[in-house]
C-alpha cells in the first residue's frame, strides 16, 4: 500500500503559534510515504523561517514562498507542484492523528475508490472539544455522489478537503477558485459529478481548531465577512446544478437555498441593510419571492420558516432582535 505516495498539501500564512504542531502531526504519520508541502502565502510574522527550519528536520518537508493571494491560491500552487499520486490537504491552524492517511488510504485502495473521508471534531485553543459541526458514521460507509449532495443540502455533510484524500487526477482541470470564502464547497460539487462517491470512516482523526481570537474571525459592529455572500452564490450555483442533473434533489436545493439566504440575514450588519445595497435588495426579493417554498418545504424547520416569514416583513427590526439575543446569550458574530 505504500508505495503510493501521498502529497500533503498547507497552505501556511502567519501561523508562526500553531504550524509546527501541524507539521509535526503529518511528520509523525504511520503511512510514511508522504511529501509535505508547506506553501508560505507571504507571511509577515516570521513564519516563513519557520517553514524553512522545519523542513531541514525532515527530508519530506518542502518549503515553498509565494506572494499573498489567500488559502485558495496557495493550495492551488500546492496543487500544481505536487508529485503524489493522492492529495490531502491541512490547514496549519489544525492537527490531525497519527492513523489518518493509513486509514484513508486502506479504505480507497481496498475499495478501489477515489475519494475517501476522515471523520473531524471541532476543539478550542486549549484542546477542549466543542460541539460536533458533522456528526460522524457508526461505521464505514460509501456515500454514493448524489446522497452525498443532499446531505451537503441538508448542512449535514462535511464539504471541508482537509478531511478528505483524493486522487491527483481528479484535480485536472480543476482548481480552488481565487478571492471566494466557500471554495471548498464549490469544488468539491464539481468534483462529486465525476466520482461514484466517497468512502466515509467514523474516526475523528482531523482536529479543527477554533482560533476564536485570530484576526480573521474578529469583526466590528459594520463589518461584515464576505463568506456570507460567496454562500448565497453557489447556493444558485446549487439550484442550477440540481434542476440540470439531479431533480431528485429539487426540494433539497430549495430548502438550501432558502437556508443560505437566512444566513445571510442573520449576519449582515443593519447598517448594510439599505435600498442601494443591491446584493441585500437581491436576497430580500428572493425570500419575498419563494414566500410559498418556505411554507410548504418539508425539510426546513419551524424555527427556519419564522424567521424567513418574518425576515421578508420586517428585516432589520428581525435583525436587530437577533443581534440582541446573540449578544444577550454570549454567542459571537452578531
Amino acid at each position: 500500500m505504500e508505495d503510493k505516495k501521498i502529497s500533503v498539501i498547507v497552505p501556511v500564512y502567519n501561523s508562526i503559534e500553531c504550524l509546527e504542531r501541524c507539521v509535526k502531526s503529518i511528520c509523525t504519520q504511520t503511512y510514511s510515504n508522504l511529501e509535505i508541502l508547506l506553501i508560505d502565502d507571504g507571511s509577515t510574522d516570521g513564519t516563513d523561517k519557520l517553514c524553512e527550519k522545519l523542513a531541514q528536520e525532515d527530508s519530506r518537508i518542502h518549503t515553498y514562498h509565494k506572494k499573498n493571494g489567500g488559502a485558495s491560491s496557495a493550495r492551488n500552487m500546492g496543487i500544481e507542484i505536487a508529485s503524489g499520486e493522492y492529495l490531502g490537504f491541512v490547514d496549519s491552524d489544525d492537527y490531525i492523528e497519527p492513523y489518518v492517511y493509513e486509514e484513508l488510504m486502506r479504505a480507497i485502495t481496498e475499495g478501489g475508490h477515489q475519494a475517501a473521508q476522515i471523520s473531524r471534531d471541532e476543539v478550542d485553543e486549549e484542546g477542549r472539544r466543542l460541539p460536533d459541526v458533522c456528526i460522524p458514521p457508526e461505521k464505514v460507509q460509501f456515500c454514493e455522489s448524489q446522497i452525498f449532495l443532499q446531505e451537503l443540502l441538508m448542512h449535514r455533510g462535511d464539504c471541508s478537503f482537509c478531511t478528505k484524500l483524493l486522487k491527483r487526477e481528479l484535480f485536472d482541470g480543476h482548481r480552488f477558485p481565487e478571492g471566494e470564502l466557500n471554495e471548498d464547497f464549490r469544488l468539491l460539487v464539481e468534483l462529486l459529478q465525476e466520482i461514484e462517491g466517497i468512502v466515509i470512516l467514523p474516526g475523528q482523526g482531523y482536529h479543527v481548531v477554533c482560533r476564536m481570537e485570530s484576526t480573521t474571525r474578529r469583526r466590528t459592529k459594520d463589518s461584515f465577512s464576505r463568506v456570507f455572500l460567496d454562500i448565497v452564490d453557489n447556493a444558485d450555483r446549487m439550484q442550477e446544478l440540481v434542476d440540470r442533473k439531479y431533480p431528485a434533489l429539487h426540494l433539497y436545493a430549495i430548502r438550501f437555498n432558502l437556508f443560505q439566504r437566512l444566513d445571510y440575514m442573520l449576519h449582515v450588519p443593519v447598517s448594510q441593510m439599505r435600498k442601494n445595497n443591491a446584493f441585500y435588495q437581491k436576497v430580500k426579493g428572493y425570500l419575498r419571492a419563494h414566500l410559498r417554498d418556505t411554507m410548504t418545504n418539508p425539510y426546513l424547520t419551524r424555527k427556519n420558516k419564522g424567521y424567513l416569514m418574518l425576515f421578508t416583513l420586517a428585516p432589520k427590526m428581525v435583525r436587530r432582535v437577533h443581534g440582541w439575543k446573540m449578544r444577550l446569550t454570549g454567542v459571537s458574530g452578531a
